[in-house]
């Protein structure tokens, strides 16, 4: 469930700040919306402060079982002397169960492009310090799909993606440099793109479930493009609700509107 509070401050900066330190969350964890712009004054009469809204996320709480009533206890059996107890033989030692390594899938075909992006990315996950192994697999015409095979793999994943973005990025332009036919390759680790999508499309539907009900505008945390195509494409046929992209990168964000219009995608 979604919860906010409102704080203040001399700009709109100090008052989202005031906000996440009564909170005691960081910035990617709330989405802000500005209330009332500070106001200077004239020679300090009539001077007022920013107000803004910080929204977060918090678990629904778990309803309360109520008391089941006391049993009735049957009446006590007379006891019985107690019989010595018989020598119990030892448990044998269960050997321990070894990890079970992680299946690597045989390396593509030498010539083809799988196998130019397996090359590749096997050489920049080596200078990153990783052992994980890239599997390339076509998925559509000029489209392949990267999974990164291994263990603690969540260095390679990074803070809200950011790791996998950028190693996305430099593949896609290493294996397509000098090449007449370009392709499309998306890179993946412990299925973190879906996930990611599915949280997404929850803040998404919450978000525009509380601007219809107070009619007010709520601004998101900065998100890359796909994020933000994520959140347009989920909100486009929610009623009375239009999504727009404003800033610059890396600090664009996704705003959610109250409209009797449809949204429109970015």
């Amino acid at each position: 469930m979604l919860k906010s509070i409102e704080a203040t401050g001399a700009t709109i900066e100090l008052a989202i700040q005031a906000g996440l330190d009564q909170l005691q969350m960081d910035r990617d964890s709330v989405s802000v919306e500005v209330l009332e712009q500070p106001k200077k004054g004239f020679f300090g009469i009539g001077a007022s402060p920013a107000k803004v809204s910080l929204t977060y996320e918090v678990p629904d709480p778990v309803p309360e079982k109520k008391p089941e009533p006391p049993k009735p206890q049957p009446a006590p059996k007379p006891e019985k002397k107690a019989e010595p107890p018989k020598a119990q033989p030892k448990p044998e030692k269960q050997p321990e169960k070894k990890a079970e390594p992680v299946a690597v899938p045989a390396p593509a075909a030498e010539g083809t492009v799988e196998a130019r992006i397996e090359t590749f990315m096997k050489g920049l996950l080596e200078h990153m310090g990783s052992d994980a192994v890239p599997s390339a697999k076509k998925v559509a015409d000029d489209t392949y799909a990267v999974e990164l095979i291994g263990e603690h793999l969540g260095m390679l994943i990074g803070r809200r993606g950011d790791t996998l973005d950028a190693i996305q990025h430099i593949t896609n332009y290493a294996v397509n440099h000098g090449q007449n036919k370009r392709v499309r390759i998306n890179v993946d680790a412990e299925n973190y793109r879906k996930k990611r999508e599915e949280s997404l499309e929850r803040l998404a539907t919450k978000v525009a479930g509380k601007v219809v009900k107070t009619r007010r505008n709520i601004t998101l945390e900065p998100m890359n493009a796909y994020e933000r195509h994520v959140i347009h494409a989920a909100l486009q046929d929610y009623p009375d609700v239009t999504t727009f992209s404003t800033g610059t990168e890396p600090g664009r964000r996704v705003v959610v509107a109250y409209s009797r219009y449809k949204s429109v995608e970015e």
